[in-house]
């Protein structure tokens, strides 16, 4: 039995001599460009698997790793997978508080960190029985890349079979305890290659990246599609609008979260030249507004493919690369995966077009909840349909719309209120650039529709205004009982806007109101 992720990897890989990852010039001040080629990352990922077995690493172990993004990061993902290990990623941004919960949650067998965070992280990761914590630097230093310089580039791959685990990922945790999602070999084999053939990948295709490599998107999207297809990467460090234009000519697509592309549409040096060379521009990890959508085509005579998936499940659905790409929407299901909508206290299937509970069942979707089969046994149906928490609804071309979290179903005088249907009228008014609609606890109501509006740079358009607006727009029921005016939304490192802060943030309101 092969190493079943990593060997359909190498069967893919193109000549030796090809280059896999270039990290650009500007991105390593006063240095030039560096370039790992496939042949690199194999001689390198075998270094680095012989000296995590040497550090104790056996099959099924956590290596749990908070990095910088970096070309020998991504190598180290690749030496996890050969080792038999089960990678574990964690945000660059997560304290010492925060990772003594991981740490002692996962029980990882070895850590690895920036060079500046050991002496803080160390004494951390020994009281919770870590072996060996290993540091490396976004310039290809420390004491992992120093051990692996020691270590051979002769490494038999460990066994492991299509169930077996290779990365476990920990939800956001916006709402009690951060859940880790066990992800086999298949399921992220099976979605890198479906994607990979969906989106028309082949060697040809260069990449450029600018996500964070700890989450789904930037990882097990990006980078192993990249692999499965043999094509190559420009690692961003992180997302600059001059930089990403600057590199644009020498690439032929860009995934990105929707902020890049509002970002990009208020640069003038967006134009249909200087995106003359790319064939392709996908859009997740977040909602992207048909304003976006609409504004990015008429810019630059493309269409985003806005697809849609989660940690549990990889991607789930994708507009199609040929055929109609429709604003607001996130396609039909990807092949091989079975997508329905149902209602979320019966777990009746619901006919097209009602809105409800969004449930997938395929190849891409998790194992369960690392230590948690209660959870685990609650979040699946007997038929083996996963419980997304999304609300949406299917049309009659099979393409899902997305309404919102469950979590985020405002109910207002015994009514349901899906945000999206709200935020997407608030978003058509002008002076409007995005908005966000939450329910806030209302003596009366039980909860009041609440309206979160960022307003365009001198626009003059105020709560009256909108209210006055969606008259006759929405239900009544469904109109703000408040409209707030904000600088920005929240937003995770991925994008998503955080209403759990927007709620916390204005939990008081009406009481404040009906006192005041």
């Amino acid at each position: 039995m092969p190493n079943h992720l990593f060997a359909l990897m190498r069967d893919r890989m193109p000549a030796d001599d090809r280059t896999f990852i270039e990290t650009p010039a500007a991105e390593k001040p006063g240095s030039s460009s560096r370039v790992m080629t496939y042949g690199d990352a194999v001689a390198l990922s075998s270094r680095m698997a012989n000296l995590l077995i040497q550090r104790g690493v056996q099959p099924g172990d956590r290596v749990a790793v908070q990095l910088e993004k970096s070309a020998e990061a991504i190598v180290l993902y690749l030496a996890c997978l050969r080792a038999g290990a089960v990678y574990l990623p964690l945000n660059t941004a997560y304290t010492l508080a925060e990772l003594d919960y991981f740490l002692g949650d996962a029980e990882p067998r070895v850590v690895v960190c920036a060079p500046s965070a050991r002496e803080a992280l160390e004494p951390l990761a020994r009281s919770k029985g870590v072996a060996a914590v290993e540091t490396l630097g976004i310039d290809g230093t420390g004491s992992l890349m120093d051990g692996a310089a020691a270590c051979g580039t002769g490494f038999t791959d460990v066994e492991r079979g299509p169930d077996d685990l290779a990365a476990i990922l920990y939800t956001s945790g916006t709402t009690g305890r951060s859940k880790g999602a066990m992800l086999s070999h298949d399921n992220l084999a099976s979605n890198a290659l479906t994607l990979a053939r969906s989106w028309r990948f082949s060697p040809d295709d260069v990449l450029l990246h600018a996500l964070p490599i700890f989450h789904t998107h930037g990882l097990f999207v990006a980078t192993n599609v990249t692999l499965m297809a043999g094509s190559s990467l420009i690692f961003v460090s992180r997302f600059d609008a001059d930089t990403m234009l600057r590199l644009m000519p020498r690439a032929t697509v860009m995934m990105g979260v929707p902020t890049f592309y509002v970002r990009l549409l208020q640069h003038p040096g967006l134009t249909r030249d200087a995106v003359s060379h790319m064939r392709l521009f996908v859009s997740g990890s977040a909602p992207l507004l048909a304003e976006t959508h609409d504004a990015w085509a008429e810019r630059t005579g493309h269409r985003i493919l806005e697809r849609y998936g989660m940690t549990e499940t990889n991607m789930n659905t994708s507009n199609p690369y040929d055929g109609e790409r429709i604003a607001g929407t996130v396609g039909p299901a990807l092949p091989g995966i079975a997508i329905r909508v149902t209602d979320p206290d019966s777990g009746r299937p619901l006919p097209g077009g009602e809105i409800g509970m969004i449930e997938v069942k395929g190849p891409n979707v998790f194992k369960g909840y690392w230590r948690m089969p209660e959870k685990t046994a609650a979040e699946f149906r007997p038929d083996g349909f996963f419980i997304t928490g999304d609300l949406g609804k299917i049309d009659g071309s099979g393409y899902v719309h997305i309404v919102g979290r469950g979590k985020d179903l405002v109910i207002t005088g015994g009514y349901n209120v899906y945000p999206k249907e709200v935020e997407v009228e608030i978003d058509a008014l002008p002076g409007v650039v995005e908005s966000a609609v939450i329910g806030v606890s209302h003596p009366d109501f039980g909860e009041g529709v609440t309206a979160l509006v960022v307003r365009k740079p001198g626009a003059d358009i105020d709560e009256r205004g909108i209210l006055q607006a969606l008259e006759g727009r929405l239900a009544k029921y469904k109109q703000p009982k408040r409209v707030l005016f904000v600088d920005e939304l929240p937003r995770n490192t991925m994008g998503k806007v955080q209403k759990n802060l927007l709620r916390d943030a204005n939990k008081d309101l009406y009481a404040r109101a009906k006192t005041g």
